[in-house]
């Protein structure tokens, strides 16, 4: 089972309204957790048995906390600001590094011009490192997550201007 096919399940058991979904196939066990309305709270753990992996992958993603009612005009401001802005999501769960290694310099900057193709961050999954490319050209704006951070799929990573 691949990550698009975690994502995707992850994704049909939150819209299908169950609590709990367990999977177990030959060397592979998922259970995905969902909270219903008074908890809005995914939890994905994808274990490997032991006897056939000596480490055992934890992935754990949380969906988004939704604001309440109340809060509700002064994030409707900050998102107008941001209509200019491409927002830059990440195609997969994973932990995101803004550099390649401990020692090397960070791939990309608050204000650097990007073009596409440029490497933007690295994700870990699985422990399996994803360079994430741009697809448009701009400038960054803002980053969005704080190095060595979990993310989920489609979270927003950068804020690139276009222009």
């Amino acid at each position: 089972m691949d990550i698009k096919e975690i994502q995707n399940l992850i994704k049909f058991v939150a819209k299908s309204g169950a609590s709990e979904v367990k999977l177990e196939m030959e060397d592979i066990k998922i259970t995905i957790k969902t909270g219903g309305e008074d908890r809005l709270e995914t939890t994905t753990i994808v274990q490997q048995h032991p006897g056939l992996v000596p480490s055992t992958p934890v992935v754990q993603a949380s969906a988004p906390v939704v604001d309440a009612p109340v809060a509700a005009a002064p994030a409707e401001a900050k998102a107008n600001e941001n209509d200019n802005y491409i927002t830059v999501k990440s195609p997969i769960i994973g932990t995101f590094y803004r550099k390649p290694a401990p020692d090397k310099p960070i791939f990309v900057e608050v204000g650097q011009q990007i073009k596409e193709g440029d490497v933007l961050c690295v994700i870990e999954a699985m422990k399996l490192f994803n360079e994430i490319e741009s697809e448009v050209q701009g400038k960054i704006v803002k980053i969005l997550v704080d190095d060595s951070t979990p993310v989920e799929f489609d979270q927003p990573l950068f804020l690139v201007d276009p222009s």
